[in-house]
């Protein structure tokens, strides 16, 4: 078993310092880089934290400078992104520290972006090409996550709606990707059992749906094969009786599936993409409850691929519906519901729900082809 206790460092895709204590290596980074006055964006909640507070104090008693910018939804929209510039702008900051979940992550690095790129944020949209237009250069980005959900920390994009719409845009570009990512379990250590659940449940849907996903990719394949046999290991501890081990193993997961996911997405994504837009259902939740549904939609055809990530699940019936009643009863033992009436949709929502998801851009990478009726029938077998 590996000694979680000791810090490590990986090289991919970015520098990574990883183990309980890592983050208390940030104040002589900052210094041995020059940086003095950085920009710490993160959310609301995690502003009045404790640990929080600890590494504000730790940085000020090292003479740097913290400027904290917390004004963001938990579904992030551009005008979150226009204020947390407007902050560095006034307050002439040299680099930007991103702590938190994705919402936290996506915003901060919005914000990188915004810096030096000061055309309409949604001109840089990924889906109509915009990171052609991402030319300049870019503060000096730090990430320190603490939830493991999203592995925004280890990504190059960010995920930001429209205030009026709430459709959702991809701001992506090689150059957002972190210089260095403080990853410290010890920062999840304290997070509530539901917020576990859930973003450890978008960890392993990133993993399988990464896995499936069209694109031929090996190497983001083998990645998510093992992301998926992590949060086997300790999704169910972390949430119900947490430690370091399981802690640590679903940090590393969650980075895992957003290294994996560049391969691609699937429905699920496109069938909890809606529920955040029309409903403000939190991400992980949303995918909880859609993954055993879209997971059953896609076994036809892709036997073999159903297969594996049985394998990597450890269970004793290597098929996809074996793999559909581990999703069921993983579901069961974190307290996520099956249904998602439980989470707030009704009947009135379907109809809007299905064109959200039709329009939603992950399904592209879908290992089979869903079209809006198919989106349609999911939900009512949701329901």
């Amino acid at each position: 078993m590996a000694d979680f206790n000791t810090i490590r460092q990986f090289n991919f895709p970015t520098i990574i310092r990883f183990g309980a204590g890592a983050v208390k290596e940030l104040p002589a980074y900052l210094k041995q880089n020059n940086l003095k006055a950085p920009l710490i964006v993160t959310d609301p909640n995690i502003v009045q934290l404790p640990f929080f507070k600890l590494i504000v104090d730790d940085l000020t008693k090292n003479n740097i400078a913290v400027e904290i910018f917390s004004s963001i939804h938990k579904n992030p929209v551009k005008s979150d992104v226009y204020k947390g510039v407007e902050q560095w702008d006034e307050t002439k900051r040299d680099s930007i520290i991103g702590i938190g979940g994705g919402a936290a992550l996506d915003v901060a690095r919005a914000i990188v972006l915004r810096i030096n790129h000061r055309e309409d944020l949604f001109i840089y949209d990924d889906l109509i090409g915009g990171d052609i237009y991402v030319t300049n250069e870019v503060p000096h980005f730090i990430t320190i996550p603490t939830t493991s959900g999203t592995g925004s920390e280890v990504g190059r994009s960010a995920i930001i709606a429209d205030d009026e719409t709430h459709q959702k845009k991809i701001l992506f570009a090689p150059k957002l990707m972190a210089k260095i990512v403080f990853a410290d379990p010890i920062l999840t250590m304290e997070l509530p059992a539901p917020i576990t659940a859930a973003t450890g449940m978008d960890a392993l849907t990133h993993n399988m749906e990464a896995f499936l996903a069209k694109n031929y990719h090996p190497i983001c394949e083998g990645i998510a094969l093992e992301g998926i046999a992590l949060v086997n290991e300790s999704l169910e501890k972390a949430t119900n009786k947490p430690d370091l081990e399981s802690r640590s193993k679903m940090l590393l997961a969650s980075m895992m599936g957003a290294i994996a996911f560049q391969k691609g997405l699937g429905l699920v994504h496109s069938l909890a993409h809606p529920m955040s837009q029309l409903l403000d259902t939190h991400h992980g939740l949303a995918n909880a409850v859609n993954i055993p549904y879209g997971m059953e939609f896609n076994i036809a055809g892709f036997e073999p691929q159903f297969r594996r990530i049985a394998r990597s699940l450890n269970l004793k019936e290597e098929t996809g519906s074996a793999v559909v009643k581990y999703l069921f009863d993983l579901n069961s033992s974190i307290n996520i519901p099956h249904k998602l009436r439980d989470v707030g949709v009704k009947m009135e929502h379907i109809e809007k729900l299905a064109d959200l998801a039709e329009a939603d851009f992950c399904h592209a990478n879908n290992p089979k082809p869903v079209k809006r009726e198919d989106f349609k029938q999911l939900y009512l077998k949701a329901l």
